[in-house]
C-alpha cells in the first residue's frame, strides 16, 4: 500500500513519520529527496545555480537552503521558477523509489509537503493528513525555528491552508495533543489498514 502523508509547516509530519517507522513502514522524505538532489554538480543543483546565481553558494559549494529559501519567499515569480526546475527532477525521483520499494513492502508512506499543490495524489491509494489548529502551529512554529509570531504567521500563509487539505484527506491524523495521543491515533490507523496488531 501506498501512502501520500501531508501537512503544514510545524503540523507534525516528521513526528508521524517516525512513529510510522517504527511501526515498520518503509518511508520516503520528499525533502530529503530534495537535499539529495541539489548536492553539488549534481543536474538540480545546476539548474539552480544556472538560475539564481553563485551567491546561493556555501564555502563548500552547496546551496544555501536558507540563503535560497528567502530570496524566494518573497518572489512569487523567483518561487514558480523554483518549482518549475526542481519539482519534475524530485518527483520522477520519488516516483523511481516508490517503484523500488513497492516490490517488496506492505506499506510506504511518502511524506511530501506540496502532494497537494503538486498534484500527486494520484501515486497513492490513500492521502494522508496531519492537521493541527493555526494557533497551534504558530506556536510551534515560533518555538522550533526560534522566529516571532509575525514572521510565523507570514511562512504558514504562504502554504495552502491545512483547512484546504483536509478536503484531500482520506484520513486526517489530528496532532492537536500530545505525543502519545498522537501515536495511539497513528497506531489505530496502522491497524485498520491491516498492518497488525500494535
Amino acid at each position: 500500500m501506498k501512502v501520500g502523508l501531508t501537512g503544514g509547516i510545524a503540523s507534525g509530519k516528521s513526528t508521524v513519520t517516525e512513529i510510522l517507522e517504527s511501526l515498520g513502514a518503509k518511508i520516503i522524505d520528499a525533502d530529503k529527496v530534495a537535499h539529495q538532489l541539489m548536492e553539488p554538480k549534481k543536474e538540480l543543483w545546476q539548474k539552480i545555480i544556472d538560475a539564481f546565481g553563485q551567491k546561493i553558494l556555501t564555502e563548500n559549494e552547496e546551496i544555501d537552503r536558507d540563503k535560497l529559501g528567502n530570496l524566494i519567499f518573497n518572489d512569487s515569480q523567483k518561487k514558480k521558477k523554483i518549482d518549475q526546475l526542481s519539482h519534475p527532477i524530485i518527483i520522477s525521483e520519488i516516483e523511481s523509489r516508490l517503484e523500488t520499494l513497492e516490490q517488496d513492502n506492505q506499506i510506504i508512506i511518502a511524506d511530501i509537503p506540496l502532494l497537494i499543490e503538486a498534484d500527486l495524489m494520484d501515486l497513492f491509494q490513500e492521502v494522508w493528513v496531519v492537521y493541527v489548529k493555526k494557533e497551534i502551529q504558530i506556536n510551534r512554529l515560533m518555538n522550533r525555528d526560534n522566529i516571532d509570531r509575525k514572521q510565523a504567521v507570514a511562512k504558514i500563509e504562504s502554504q495552502m491552508s491545512l483547512k484546504e487539505k483536509k478536503k484531500y484527506a482520506d484520513r486526517i491524523i489530528n496532532n492537536n495533543g500530545s505525543v502519545s495521543q498522537l501515536e495511539k491515533q497513528v497506531k489505530k490507523i496502522w491497524r485498520e489498514i491491516g498492518c497488525g496488531s500494535v
